[in-house]
């Protein structure tokens, strides 16, 4: 491709489309990358250069870009039945894909309702959470909790619980009042006064919230900020003791991302202990259904980066609220797409992959992050090197001198080393395919340590 078809190009793209988390104007003198095709996890665009998504692009593709597997689980579905309406029918994929996601809890959370993306899961958690408290003749039951930096989507309802102020603030007039508590990010060592923080709310509170949000061990948007199960397993208690509902956002952290299935499953009695990189294949043999949140919501990864697609995953409990003659005390939300039969094949293709030992893979993968990236915690411009399964970050050390528009430049510049990838902020992080050996670990290591030094040396 001729620079000039390059930018003419480019140019009908930014007439054209109005691309998501991007100001426009910014655009112009950054324009989008030209993407004309993926394979494994690389991108390639027009000329044939090729970049490694180091992001799973936007944290989807779990077997990288064009797997075969996936592709043909869709292809089939799709000379069967590519769609028909969930409302007063059903069909074999999205039954099969509800019972096997509700076997992975044990059966704790045994109904499923299907949503289009991320946001719409967490609409619908709020939705039902509040509405089985009315259901339940506590209708005062209708605020809600979430942690500061959390962030759980970009719709009206989403945003309320979402304090990421780059996506609220213009929109603030518009939401509904939340509970902010503390997070805690065991950068912050403040585990403890966060839990006390929550008690206290939820002490003098708990007769008007309906549930607390969370985002299980790794808070995304929030530049990576990681905790300990510790603090999941104390959650789950206070709100049990304060009855109120816990809602698990898995969207971003689920289908294996830290290290289990289910972020939550390193919460549960008989969990192995998972260190700061350490991946878990065990079993819980002890866990119960007071054990787990009530709503595990996903959505990225569960098409591996195919299809549309999200779950709200809810107990018994919560299912037998609304369950009357009575058609107003049915939950009545939907989308013309849901439980489309094309994105829950790829589901189950993405299952099919883990149950054939896609964790004990992603163990290896993560112990080849690890050991390739270790020599950037003796690097006097990185602060707060951590891990948890196939998520890796750092930040940018305080006292390294600041540089404007550090994660533009440092993107700009990893293309000219084979890598794409988004900084949050002041924290470069990694969450690649699960296609890692150890040679790609060391050229991803080996890339970002040339950014690094490319963006700052140039400073």
């Amino acid at each position: 491709m001729s620079e000039a078809v390059r930018q003419d190009w480019q140019r009908r793209s930014l007439a054209a489309v109005w691309h998501p988390c991007t100001q426009m104007a910014r655009a112009q003198d950054v324009p989008p990358l030209p993407i004309a095709r993926g394979e494994g996890p690389w991108l390639f665009d027009h000329d044939g250069r090729r970049y490694f998504d180091a992001n799973s692009s936007w944290w989807v593709n779990l077997f990288g870009h064009a797997d075969r597997a996936l592709n043909d689980a869709i292809k089939h579905q799709l000379d069967t039945l590519p769609h028909v309406m969930l409302a007063g029918c059903t069909h074999e994929p999205a039954v099969r894909l509800a019972e096997r996601l509700s076997a992975r809890t044990g059966g704790a959370l045994g109904h499923l309702f299907f949503g289009s993306d991320g946001a719409s899961a967490v609409e619908i958690a709020l939705k039902q959470s509040f509405h089985s408290w009315r259901n339940r003749g506590r209708a005062d039951k209708r605020e809600f909790v979430c942690l500061k930096n959390g962030y759980h989507g970009e719709t009206i309802g989403a945003l309320a619980v979402t304090d990421v102020a780059i996506f609220r603030d213009a929109y603030d007039p518009l939401l509904m009042r939340s509970h902010i508590v503390a997070s805690p990010d065991q950068r912050l060592g403040n585990e403890a006064q966060a839990l006390d923080e929550m008690r206290a709310l939820l002490a003098a509170r708990h007769d008007h919230i309906a549930a607390v949000i969370v985002e299980p061990l790794v808070q995304g948007a929030a530049g990576m900020s990681m905790y300990a199960p510790s603090y999941l397993k104390a959650l789950r208690a206070l709100c049990t003791e304060f009855s109120v509902h816990l809602i698990a956002d898995e969207i971003a952290v689920g289908c294996g991302r830290t290290g289990t299935f289910f972020a939550w499953e390193q919460t549960l009695p008989g969990a192995a202990p998972a260190g700061a990189g350490a991946s878990q294949t065990s079993g819980t043999p002890g866990a119960g259904p007071g054990d787990w949140p009530d709503f595990l919501l996903l959505s990225k990864g569960i098409t591996g980066g195919t299809m549309p697609l999200s779950l709200v995953l809810t107990t018994d409990e919560v299912y037998a609220a609304f369950w009357s003659q009575d058609v107003t005390r049915g939950f009545l939300h939907s989308h013309s797409y849901t439980g489309n039969p094309l994105a829950c094949a790829a589901a189950n293709a993405v299952l099919d992959r883990f149950d054939a030992g896609q964790l004990a893979r992603n163990q290896q993968q993560a112990a080849w992050l690890t050991e390739a990236f270790a020599p950037l915690a003796d690097d006097a411009r990185v602060a707060h090197l951590r891990q948890r399964g196939m998520i890796l970050a750092f930040d940018l050390h305080p006292k390294t001198p600041p540089v404007e528009r550090f994660a533009e430049k440092f993107h700009l510049a990893a293309r000219r080393h084979e890598l794409l990838i988004r900084p949050i902020g002041q924290t470069v992080y990694l969450m690649p395919p699960y296609l890692i050996d150890a040679a790609a670990a060391r050229f991803l290591a080996d890339a970002v340590r040339a950014t690094l030094q490319e963006v700052l040396h140039a400073a």
